[in-house]
């Protein structure tokens, strides 16, 4: 390990810091003594250093995982900018870029490299790790490596087995969100030491809690009110719609508020407008589904308003944590109405497949063979099941030893020459130049774009399909080749042919009703948050296991205010007229709205596979029982189907 010098001369000189933030020395001692770790620190508490300057330290390469495009780049830009070797790999990464980052990965200069987490998937990408040294591996957000965490992603489950596979040297893992049940199952996930455990304070004492119920017909007027009389600065207010995105924009911008929405349904370069337009200070409010703010990094903002309830506490944790960022006093308010509970439930209601889709999943799988590869996206619609959940199916099989991933691939890949053909295969030995010319031939002509399917070009040519990727691989790295891979495609290998399907079938819709059961409980969480009479800041922090021994003196709770429950205004019970509606849009698109929960589904305003298919997301009556719990719609079409009466 460098001696404390060496640690604090990189600090100064490569980062400008004096000194260490709460946490951060504790974990970087760890690391450069070998040891893998798991940081606990808070939104905007300094995660980031925690792997940056030991990676300056270290050897070999620091390999970062995150699922956060925005918060790659600004950190790279941030590092290229002191001189500091860092790249990253995604989705808005060109062609020539890429291929400079991978030169630098070859000889060894590059120390930091950012990646999401879908490029573990990419065969290609894996093999030009083997075999060099990854010294640490570092994954944020790794909250989503458990099952029982607020934003479980099935594809973090499979970061400890490829850490083992590429020997790296140490993990990091850092979470803003992790509650002790969550940091323990990432512990275990790691082999991370409980002592190795660094959880910085939470407590935020510029950030002032406030929680108002409100019901819903005045929210609007509640949160003009809000922003006139607070001072102006960078706010933002959270929303659970899009719909509510743009309607609560368009209400203040009417009233002369500076405002922009934001949303997972504008295109890339509105959504880009925006957030450049809030970081330079132009946009004073912005009205934002949960997918604005990840990975931004604002110091000043004044204020965070939950128009609507947070779906988790973590979530508002996670929120709230951009506020205040530079030290000066923050508002964070909800504006608190029990009508959300009803639509937050609903989404968790809708991830759960039905029993007959997952049933005929499961018998399809085992019934593949000893060895098959499969798409995601063409189980999803063939089975009516989000994709999201198909690789949670799968990932429970791997864990339940079932089945063994034998590697992602892509069946197909877009070719397109940088000089012609012929010039490329001059280039090499003649046994060399007649298999690449027998291999282009095997490709299917296009103006700009060739189609190369490695699997058929592999059969056609009596060679392997390692080979054929492994050329096509090669010329990319040259020059050669612009190489597009399309078509992701996973391999299995099953591992218990003799499977008892009635039995792994119940097991699995036992875990997804866990699951649902977990989503409810954390949103009666929220709630019971909201209308608590106590501390507001001592309930989060205790709830995230840190030791509280004094009440803040600071939330509105602390100032006075009394336990109240939260106003309800939405009907809960549905009545005959929406049973007639549930009657006519299952008469009308039988073939896709089939099973009564694809119907309530469809009601309740979610999206599953057979409805997007069918372009029923812009169906009039698409959504037109939202308001109603997802239940309820449930047992409404349920008894419509039976025949039975419904009374108002």
């Amino acid at each position: 390990m460098p001696p404390d010098s060496a640690i604090h001369r990189c600090l100064q000189e490569n980062f400008d810091f004096s000194a260490f933030r709460p946490g951060q020395e504790a974990v970087i001692n760890g690391l450069l003594a070998g040891r893998s770790a798991l940081a606990i620190f808070p939104t905007g508490g300094g995660k980031s250093l925690c792997y940056q300057l030991p990676a300056l330290l270290l050897d070999g390469l620091t390999l970062v995982i995150s699922p956060l495009i925005a918060l790659m780049k600004d950190q790279v830009d941030a590092l290229r900018q002191r001189g500091l070797p860092a790249a990253r790999l995604d989705s808005s990464i060109g062609p020539a870029e890429a291929q400079a980052i991978y030169r630098q990965l070859a000889d060894g200069s590059l120390k930091l490299l950012y990646i999401a987490p879908e490029r573990l998937a990419n065969e290609r990408f894996l093999g030009r790790l083997r075999g060099r040294p990854i010294d640490l591996l570092a994954i944020d957000e790794a909250h989503c490596i458990s099952e029982w965490g607020h934003n479980f992603r099935p594809e973090y489950l499979k970061i400890a087995r490829l850490a083992e596979q590429l020997r790296v040297g140490r993990v990091l893992a850092l979470t803003a969100t992790a509650t002790p049940e969550v940091a323990a199952d990432i512990r275990r996930a790691f082999g991370i030491a409980e002592a190795d455990q660094v959880r910085a304070s939470f407590h935020r004492p510029n950030l002032h809690l406030a929680v108002t119920p409100c019901p819903a017909p005045q929210r609007r007027e509640l949160l003009l009110q809000r922003l006139r009389e607070r001072p102006a600065g960078p706010t933002i207010v959270y929303v659970t719609l899009q719909k509510t995105a743009e309607q609560v924009a368009a209400f203040l911008d009417a009233q002369g508020i500076p405002v922009r929405a934001y949303h997972a349904g504008m295109q890339n370069d509105e959504r880009s407008a925006v957030q450049e337009a809030f970081m330079a200070g132009a946009a004073g409010v912005v009205v934002a589904t949960i997918a604005f703010g990840m990975g931004i990094d604002k110091a000043d903002i004044r204020a965070i308003y939950h128009y609507n309830l947070p779906k988790t506490l973590e979530n508002y944790m996670q929120e709230i944590g951009r506020a205040g960022r530079d030290g000066g006093d923050a508002h964070c308010e909800i504006l608190a109405c029990a009508d959300d509970l009803t639509v937050l439930a609903n989404f968790s209601y809708g991830d759960t497949p039905t029993p007959e889709a997952l049933e005929r999943l499961v018998r399809h799988l085992l019934d593949q063979g000893a060895s098959f590869d499969v798409s995601h996206i063409e189980l999803a619609g063939l089975f009516d099941i989000r994709p999201l959940v198909i690789a949670t199916v799968f990932t429970y099989l791997e864990l339940k030893g079932i089945l063994q991933a034998t590697g992602p691939f892509y069946d197909s890949y877009k070719v397109q020459f940088k000089r012609p053909a012929e010039q490329i295969c001059a280039d090499f030995d003649p046994q060399r130049s007649a298999f690449l010319q027998e291999l282009f031939a095997t490709a299917r002509k296009g103006r700009v774009w060739h189609q190369l399917n490695p699997a058929e070009s592999a059969a056609a040519l009596g060679q392997s399909r390692q080979r054929v990727t492994a050329a096509i691989g090669f010329l990319e790295e040259r020059g050669d080749l612009t190489v597009q891979a399309t078509g992701l495609r996973h391999g299995y290998r099953l591992r218990e042919a003799g499977a008892d399907p009635a039995s792994l079938i119940a097991g699995l819709q036992e875990t997804f009703a866990r699951r649902e059961t977990k989503d409810i409980e954390r949103l009666r969480g929220v709630l019971a948050y909201a209308e608590q009479r106590g501390c507001l800041s001592g309930t989060l922090l205790r709830y995230f296991g840190e030791a509280v021994e004094d009440d803040c003196g600071d939330c509105s709770r602390c100032r006075g205010g009394q336990k109240r429950d939260l106003p309800r205004t939405a009907p809960l019970e549905p009545g005959p007229s929406e049973a007639a509606i549930a009657r006519r849009v299952r008469a009308e698109n039988q073939a896709a709205l089939a099973h009564p929960r694809q119907l309530a589904r469809f009601l309740c305003g979610l999206t599953s596979p057979a409805a997007s298919r069918a372009r029923l997301s812009r169906h009039p009556d698409f959504g037109a029982l939202g308001v109603f719990p997802f239940q309820q719609v449930l047992g409404l079409i349920e008894q419509c189907q039976a025949g039975a009466e419904v009374r108002p």
